[in-house]
This record gives C-alpha cells, sequence and structure tokens, in this order.
C-alpha cells in the first residue's frame, strides 16, 4: 500500500512498541516463507495489542496462502469489527474466496475494497485477474449467498425445471501441452460440431460419448471448457447432488430434463465431472441396498436410457464424462457407443511444466525468473498445483507492499518459496490407486503350508489394456525408486540449481 493510501486509511489501532515491533518479526518470517512461524509471531503481536487490525490482516493472509480459511475468515472479520470501513479486509475477504473457488463471492468482496478505496491497486490487480479467470472456468457454480442470474438452473421441490447453459471464451490455444489429446478431441468432436456435413458425407454418425480419465488436477474441466470455446457449443454441467433427489421419479426426470433440454439448445455438450460418482457399477463394492444405493441405481439406469437415445438420436448432443478413477464406473456405461471413447489426461511433462509456468505468469510482472528451474522444481506436480503456486506467489510482494509500501516485481525466489510451501497433490493420489487397480501377490500360511495369493486389483486384463496410460503412470509413480529420483530433482533445483 503507498504512502498516500495509508494516510486515508482510517486507523483505529495504536500499537504498542512491543507490539509493533512483533509485527515486523512476522513481516520477516513472512518473507522467509516461515508462514507457521509468522502466524505465531502476529499472534503474539495480537496479545500484546488484541486491536491491531494490522496484524490480524496479515495473519490472515499467511492463514490463507497455507490453505487455512476459517481462520483466515476469523481474523479477516476481526478487521472488520476493529476498522468497519477497512478497504483491506474486504480484500483478504476476496483472495480468501477465491481460493475455494468461490469466483462470485471473490468478485463483490473485491469491488467492495474498490468502492471504499478506488486506488487500491491490488485490489483492481486481483480483480482484473479474476474476470479473466471467471472467463476461463465458467463452469464453476456461483456462491450459494450470491443473487443467482436468470440462467442460473432452477431446482424446484427436488426437480429440475431448468438447467444452466454457458459459452466458454477459451480454445485449443489457452490449453498449454496436450497435444495429442487436443488432436484426437478434434478428429472426434470438433469437426463433428463444425463441420457435419464433411463427416455426413462419409457416413460418420456425429453423437460421441467421451470419458477423459487420470490423474486430478490435470486439465479434464479445463479441456472441456476449450472444446466449447472451438466450437461455440452450449455447455451443461450436470451436476449429481441436483440430478439424485430422494424422492421417487425425481432422479430420473432430472436426468431426462438435462438431456431434454441439452437436445432442444444443440449444438451441446453435456459435461458429467467425477463420472464414476454417478456411473458407479450396479451390484458392485458398496452394496447394502440401502436408499443411497437405490437412488444411485435409479441415475444409472435412466442415464443409460439417455445414452441410447443419444445413440439412435445423436446429432448435435456430446456427452464428456471426466473422471479419476474410471475402474469404478459401470461397465455398461463404458460400452462402445456410450462411452467408447476414452482420453488419457496425464499430468504435465517438463515441457508441458515449463510452458504452463509461462502461460500464468504472462500476466504478471515478473523479473529474473528461470522457468527451466521452475519446471524442474515442480518434477511430478498437477496442472492445478502449478497454476495455484503463480496465483499464490503474486501474493507475497503484494503483501510487502501493504507493510513497506514499496513496489516491486515478482521474483524466482517468490516462486520457489511457493514450491516449497505447497508442495504437490499427486504422490499422495499415486499411493492410495495403487491399491486398487495394481494386482500384489501375498504369502499366507494355510494348514501349515505356503500359499501365493495373488489379489487382483479392480481392473480386469480388457481394462488394464483399455487404461494402460494411466497404469503405467501409477506403477511408476508409486515405485519407490522413482519417487527417491522425483524427490532429488526437485530439492536440486530448487536448493542447488
Amino acid at each position: 500500500m503507498s504512502q498516500q493510501e495509508s494516510e486515508t486509511k482510517p486507523k483505529s489501532d495504536t500499537p504498542n512498541p512491543k507490539a509493533k515491533e512483533l509485527y515486523k518479526q512476522a513481516g520477516v518470517l513472512f518473507e522467509e516463507n516461515k508462514f507457521e512461524d509468522a502466524i505465531a509471531t502476529y499472534g503474539q503481536a495480537i496479545s500484546e495489542d488484541p486491536n491491531y487490525s494490522s496484524a490480524y490482516f496479515n495473519r490472515a493472509l499467511a492463514y490463507a496462502i497455507i490453505n487455512k480459511y476459517s481462520e483466515a475468515t476469523r481474523d479477516a472479520e476481526k478487521v472488520l469489527d476493529i476498522e468497519p470501513d477497512s478497504y483491506d479486509a474486504p480484500y483478504v475477504m476476496g483472495i480468501i474466496a477465491e481460493y475455494q473457488n468461490d469466483f462470485q463471492g471473490a468478485k463483490e468482496w473485491y469491488d467492495k475494497a474498490l468502492s471504499r478505496n478506488p486506488k487500491y491497486e491490488q485490489a483492481r490487480g486481483r480483480l482484473e485477474a479474476l474476470k479473466a479467470k471467471m472467463n476461463k472456468h465458467p463452469e464453476i457454480p456461483i456462491s450459494k449467498g450470491a443473487k443467482k442470474s436468470e440462467d442460473e438452473t432452477v431446482v424446484e421441490e427436488g426437480q429440475i425445471k431448468k438447467v444452466k447453459f454457458f459459452k466458454s471464451s477459451i480454445t485449443f490455444s489457452d490449453v498449454v501441452g496436450m497435444d495429442k489429446q487436443k488432436k484426437v478431441i478434434h478428429d472426434n468432436i470438433v469437426l463433428a460440431i463444425t463441420k457435419p456435413d464433411l463427416l455426413r458425407a462419409y457416413g460418420k454418425k456425429l453423437g460421441l460419448g467421451v470419458i477423459f480419465y487420470g490423474p486430478p488436477g490435470n486439465g479434464k474441466t479445463y479441456l472441456v471448457n476449450a472444446i466449447a470455446g472451438e466450437t461455440k457449443s452450449n455447455v451443461i454441467i450436470a451436476q449429481i447432488n441436483q440430478i439424485v433427489d430422494m424422492y421417487a421419479g425425481n432422479t430420473e426426470k432430472n436426468m431426462h430434463a438435462i438431456f431434454q433440454q441439452a437436445r432442444e439448445a444443440a449444438p451441446c455438450i453435456v459435461f458429467f465431472d467425477e463420472l464414476d460418482a454417478l456411473g458407479v457399477k450396479r451390484g458392485g463394492d458398496g452394496g447394502g441396498g440401502g436408499e443411497g444405493q437405490s437412488f444411485m441405481r435409479m441415475a444409472v439406469n435412466q442415464f443409460l436410457q439417455e445414452m441410447d437415445g443419444v445413440e439412435k438420436n445423436p446429432e448435435g448432443l456430446f456427452v464428456i464424462g471426466a473422471t479419476n478413477a474410471p475402474w469404478d464406473i459401470d461397465p455398461a456405461l463404458k460400452r462402445s457407443k456410450r462411452f467408447g471413447e476414452t482420453v488419457y489426461m496425464p499430468p504435465p511433462d517438463y515441457k508441458t511444466r515449463k510452458g504452463a509456468f509461462k502461460y500464468h505468469t504472462r500476466k504478471m510482472p515478473i523479473s529474473h525468473v528461470n522457468f527451466d528451474r521452475l519446471a524442474r522444481s515442480t518434477m511430478g506436480f498437477s496442472s492445478a498445483d502449478i497454476e495455484e503456486i503463480c496465483d499464490k506467489a503474486a501474493l507475497i510482494p503484494a503483501v510487502e507492499e501493504d507493510r513497506t509500501g514499496k513496489r516491486r516485481k515478482i521474483t524466482m525466489n517468490d516462486f520457489l518459496k511457493m514450491i516449497k510451501t505447497h508442495g504437490n497433490t499427486l504422490d499422495e493420489w499415486y499411493g492410495m490407486v495403487k491399491k486398487d487397480i495394481i494386482s500384489k501377490t501375498e504369502t499366507q500360511i494355510v494348514d501349515g503350508k505356503k500359499q501365493v495369493i495373488v489379489k487382483e486389483g479392480k481392473l480386469g486384463p480388457e481394462e488394464k489394456q483399455k487404461y494402460k496410460a494411466l497404469v503405467k503412470d501409477v506403477k511408476r509413480n508409486s515405485n519407490a525408486f522413482y519417487i527417491f529420483i522425483k524427490k532429488l530433482v526437485r530439492s536440486f533445483s530448487l536448493y542447488v540449481i
């Protein structure tokens, strides 16, 4: 924050010297990426002066960076209690909302900060970046408390009356890497929507069901947005919590309503995220015959009927499912002509990680950033990890400016700090799914004799072949030696060069 802004900010706290000194110490810890220590020291400053609003504000930012959003919200609300006209508190509330993908809520908080201080450049910068993000991710729902627009999905007494459609402004040029996947999608989906007469001339059917599968956070949903932008199609995000209802008949009616309205809005893409949650294997694990299982069976049966309808009258309607666990999807959904095509979305390789850092920082004020080193430092990270690292790295100089009034660019050190803090989300995921899909051999003693028993994973031989790219990745990334290599490369790149 500039000196001029500081003079216009209403000050209700006059910290005592000890609290002010602790606040400065906490700021140094924050800059050194020691967020937990900074939080503790800000807490000491607050203990010395319970009305020290700046300490609450910066502690809220530190909490937000380490994903402790309830604590961050509590501190930001405390700032508002101390300074009801504060523009800093709405700013940090916007950051908290944005980190939780509540884009509409974040926008309202940034707008409030700017209404209180039109010169608040940090809030203006985040608001502009947020608007670009909202254009990239139109599928993310608005916050529960936000006012609904006329094109929102309408659910009355458990029944979907109106489905929300959206259009996307992003295209394949906004998708970093994934050249092989983009080619498959172009040939099978984009051409069918943009040049149906061309495919029809060769007797090619236009309807298609596709499953995007792979580890979480690697662009499955984002690619759906890019398809929508490339084809200028309507898109429906089919949300399971809106489809499944406890009252008899509503689940089937809701599923039918989605497909019926999609046909009326053709060309249209119907996107089912986490397809494994909706298309769970009937009669498989979890049995029990409880009400929840019954509702899900109804949803799956109706889903199959609707997909059969797409086969018979496919023109202009495309169904895309995304999943991190294709082995949990009902086999009937995966058969040819329903979801016959599968596209693997792998974690980004070195070239793609480097491109992702360049893409996500293209509008940031950066200085002397070594993208090759960043790519090496994030070996094994997901695309979502990289996007969040870039976003949070921008927060570090913003907090410094708020404390010192001095503006600077985002440096290499800021990115390295956030990589160390953030870590990656995929290592744990690979370890969890390994037991689901990879066979293992166990030795047991039966009647005093050793017996070798092979425990099969959830994938049969045919599915192992179908999803061989994922199986290969899981085996490699859960291998102890490869895990060691990843950690070695990351550490060398983070701490050496």
